[in-house]
């Protein structure tokens, strides 16, 4: 193990403003939903911009759910999702009785493939559900176009994809619906949270009727309002999916300095790319666009097959040299729930199979330092050219 103090794969970049904000919250007597988290629900629609609202959630995951139930998913519809994801894309179709119907992606991207998509649609596909993959945006014109044919809705996992735009617009404003995350590794965070945007008015209510036990208003309102306090009505069997005003109180020091984060990570995704060239190596895919952004929520790379080295002894050399690194992901018809109750089989998958047994993801955090990336491109260089 190298003497140097290991680098993690991720970390938070906390400062004091979120824990000012925090400590502010803890005095102020009002730590469930309230004024900070509605403060930050405004913060971040007026960052997503085009007359979007926001709905702020304890999970991407829960927000997922919330989505797909809005747009009236039930029991026995398909919901398009990629196979190339983690399993909270697929497990909130099924927490509705719906199927998850895994596709592969495209070789570059590895996003969804709009080709497969169109394969896979059925009398009973009700939406499709792209994942923009490390913070690279799906072909989100091409899938609107096959939804739009189709009667298609869709609900797009963004939760890699804070700060993306794709031709100029940002990720939030193409869809139906779109959810975020605000988990620990995200390009910013809330510990754990979500956040739900839509520019469907209707879409919106439900989601915040369903946030909280499907009562007709929050907890804030009731306890702020001239009407009685103890008087609400449940209209819905909803859900316990709503974010404390602790989280809310993080996101809204976050999302300040969301554009900084995104141009330090751009700025490391760079360097690596110049330095890790000339390797055996895959390396991400960059916008259509060079005016578009990508997230670079993940700096993931590929082995070659002659790299003379496989992906999880890659790993491991880097962890003697005291470098984290992880995989993204393991695909879903991989992982037993999907692959036994679907019949699902590699061969099904060949690009994201083949994606999955040589991908891996290296550091990239704003809490890097310059010295840091230098360690994980000396190490990466060290095991690649011996």
């Amino acid at each position: 193990m190298s003497q140097q103090k290991f680098l993690p794969f991720a970390l938070p970049d906390i400062g004091d403003e979120e824990i000012n904000e925090v400590v502010d919250t803890l005095r102020s007597g009002w730590v469930t939903t309230g004024p900070k988290a509605k403060q930050f629900e405004a913060d971040f629609a007026a960052f997503i911009g085009d007359g979007v609202e926001a709905i702020a959630v304890n999970s991407a995951t829960a927000g997922l759910h919330l989505a797909l139930e809005a747009i009236g998913i039930g029991p026995g519809d398909e919901v398009i999702v990629p196979s190339y994801t983690f399993t909270a894309t697929a497990e909130v179709v099924r927490y509705l009785g719906a199927h998850p119907v895994c596709v592969d992606v495209e070789a570059d991207t590895l996003n969804i493939s709009p080709a497969a998509i169109r394969a896979a649609i059925t009398p009973q596909t009700r939406a499709i559900m792209p994942v923009h993959f490390a913070g690279l945006a799906c072909k989100m014109d091409e899938i609107g176009a096959i939804a739009r044919e189709h009667g298609l809705k869709v609900v797009e996992d963004a939760a890699h994809a804070l700060p993306t735009t794709y031709q100029g617009k940002m990720i939030g404003t193409y869809s139906d619906i779109t959810v975020f995350s605000f988990y620990a590794n995200k390009t910013m965070t809330t510990g754990e949270g979500g956040m739900v945007v839509s520019k469907n008015p209707d879409l919106i209510a439900r989601c915040k009727v369903m946030r909280l036990h499907g009562i007709s208003r929050d907890a804030f309102d009731r306890y702020t309002s001239n009407t009685p306090a103890w008087f609400y009505e449940v209209i819905a069997p909803g859900y316990k999916y709503n974010m404390p005003d602790i989280a809310a109180a993080i996101g809204l020091q976050q999302l300040k300095k969301i554009r900084r984060f995104h141009q330090q990570r751009e700025v490391m995704a760079q360097r690596f790319d110049h330095e890790l060239a000339d390797l055996p190596l895959t390396l991400p895919a960059r916008p259509q666009l060079a005016s578009d952004t990508h997230a670079w929520h993940l700096y993931p790379v590929r082995l070659h097959a002659d790299a003379g080295i496989n992906r999880d002894d890659f790993i491991a050399q880097m962890a003697t040299r005291g470098i984290g690194c992880s995989v993204h992901f393991i695909p879903l018809h991989r992982q037993p729930i999907w692959r036994d109750s679907y019949q699902l089989r590699r061969e099904q998958f060949p690009i994201t199979d083949a994606a999955f047994e040589a991908e891996v993801s290296l550091p990239l955090y704003t809490r890097m330092s310059a010295d840091d990336q230098s360690r994980v491109i000396a190490a990466a260089r060290a095991i690649l050219t011996t």
